[in-house]
């Protein structure tokens, strides 16, 4: 290997799971992201001369969100009702000293999870750029290419709609389970 290509080569590696992870979100199916991110990567490896510098993971993951749009475009889907697969995309530790809480932790990341995958694509990935991927919101707007007021704004909308996803998924699960109290009210009726 030459000394550019191995460069290239040890560069990418490093940032295979944040581009699996956005390519998940994006597609919401297993297969399609190992797809996207092989094609991502064989794009990014033959254009690695063109990067000038910066953040490599911002350069890839636009690379990888670029190969993801293209799929879903060609492929049509958009379909909100894949799986998600805890297995392959939590990194949640289970304690078997409080299977209670691990219970309770589980619940919440399961509700967190429904909520943001029914945001429409450009909030939920707004979200795992910046919430899970842990970019700046300049390598946010470069990645998305967006001005960085765009960045601020629809990261707020996004937070907004999942917390509005969260709270109407916990209020229909209190209605359904009889509860009509509110939460600061614990003399509801059952």
């Amino acid at each position: 290997m030459q000394p550019q290509e191995e460069s290239a080569s040890t560069q990418l590696l490093g940032h295979l799971n944040a581009a699996y992870n956005l390519a998940r979100w994006l597609t919401r199916d297993d297969h399609d992201a190992e797809d996207i991110v092989q094609e991502a990567y064989a794009r990014a490896y033959h254009r690695f001369s063109t990067f000038k510098g910066g953040n490599g993971r911002a350069w890839l993951l636009t690379i990888v969100r670029n190969c993801s749009y293209d799929f879903l475009k060609r492929s049509g889907t958009r379909s909100q009702d894949t799986a998600f697969d805890e297995e392959v995309h939590a990194m949640v530790t289970t304690s078997a000293c409080d299977p209670e809480a691990t219970l309770l932790r589980e619940e919440r990341a399961e509700s967190v999870r429904n909520a943001l995958m029914i945001l429409p694509p450009e909030l939920r990935e707004i979200l795992i750029l910046r919430e899970m991927e842990e970019l700046s919101y300049g390598d946010i707007a470069n990645t998305i290419d967006v001005p960085l007021g765009t960045v601020m704004s629809r990261l707020s909308r996004a937070r907004d709609r999942l917390k509005q996803n969260l709270t109407s998924r916990l209020e229909s699960e209190r209605i359904y389970a009889g509860q009509t109290s509110t939460p600061n009210d614990p003399k509801g009726v059952n």
